[in-house]
């Protein structure tokens, strides 16, 4: 769903992300699926990538930045195995 632009499971796939829950925990894939969720209008997804940034390093915020701008549904960035 979150491959599909469903914002809230963009989120929760963002969440994992950020816990390690189901997948190697990254916080650059953590922002970049919260960052489109966000853009998607959803509210959590908004607060979750300031939480999520605080953790990361400028260059990691550019780098997920730029795969978040770069995303289409078949963007190999940051997809679960």
């Amino acid at each position: 769903a979150a491959e599909q632009g469903d914002a809230g499971a963009q989120f929760a796939l963002g969440a994992m992300y950020y816990k390690g829950q189901g997948v190697a925990r990254d916080f650059v894939c953590a922002y970049m699926w919260t960052s489109l969720a966000a853009a998607l209008g959803d509210r959590k997804a908004a607060k979750g990538v300031r939480i999520v940034a605080k953790r990361m390093t400028r260059a990691d915020i550019s780098r997920a930045q730029g795969l978040a701008a770069a995303w289409t549904p078949k963007s190999k960035a940051c997809r679960p195995r």
